[in-house]
């Protein structure tokens, strides 16, 4: 029966780091001659001696004297390999979060409020390269990623929706709609953008906002407004700081 475990000397301890190391990395342990090789001790009898000790205190057992038969039941580790250990498993979850980013396309600005005039070169004022990194995790599995685009939210007709002035909103591009949806939309005849509930009543469009302070839009004519996309999820902005 093992005895109480003791504190370890400076050779118990290099004798511990060296078994637990090579084990780790062969999968069966060293012979007693070169656990002596590794703490430069020429005495097999010696190693043999520590070895005892070290089983009598529960760091390892032994299956006689059965060549490489030894089990280390307390892993020690040296404190280079252990620091060595944690940088490795830093860099692994760096790289991880850093494969698991996509970027998304900034499209432009969409308009939270009652519509206001924005030319079609507006619309693109971001330019080619400016884009928004996030978590792959974070987005619906379903959405194809190349399809994607974002916009910053300029108003405050969708607070209700959590949607804030100068937040982000991730969007899939679709043409049509149905009834409650959130979804930027362009109304041809004015020249005009804005991102509302859709709700479609006879024979014309409500934009609904967000917002009890703020009227719904109605669109006479259908055909007069083009959906351009459906949101996908929000991105809140904090002192210009995204979340």
């Amino acid at each position: 029966m093992a005895r109480k475990k003791e504190g370890l000397s400076e050779r118990h301890r290099k004798i511990m780091e060296y078994l637990t190391e090579f084990i780790e990395e062969y999968g069966y342990s060293p012979s007693i001659r070169e656990i002596g090789d590794a703490i430069d001790v020429k005495s097999t009898s010696l190693v043999d001696y520590y070895l005892n000790q070290l089983e009598l205190r529960g760091y390892i057992s032994r299956e006689g004297r059965i060549s490489r038969s030894i089990r280390v039941l307390e892993p020690v580790h040296s404190p280079s390999k252990l620091i060595g250990s944690k940088i490795n498993a830093v860099v692994q979850a760096v790289n991880v979060a850093v494969d698991n980013l996509v970027s998304i396309p900034m499209r432009g600005r969409i308009v939270a409020s009652t519509p206001i005039p924005m030319p079609p070169s507006d619309f693109n004022y971001y330019d080619s390269e400016s884009g928004i990194e996030i978590a792959r995790s974070l987005l619906p599995v379903r959405e194809n990623l190349n399809e994607l685009f974002a916009l910053e939210v300029q108003g405050d007709s969708m607070v209700d929706a959590m949607v804030n002035d100068g937040d982000i909103i991730i969007m899939r591009p679709a043409q049509q709609a149905t009834n409650g949806e959130m979804v930027a939309v362009w109304l041809d005849d004015k020249d005009e953008t804005t991102l509302k509930y859709f709700y479609k009543e006879n024979n014309r469009i409500r934009l609904q906002p967000a917002n009890p302070t703020m009227d719904p839009i109605f669109v006479e004519n259908p055909k007069a407004l083009r959906i351009m996309g459906k949101v996908v999820m929000v991105i809140r902005q904090y002192k210009g700081t995204i979340h």
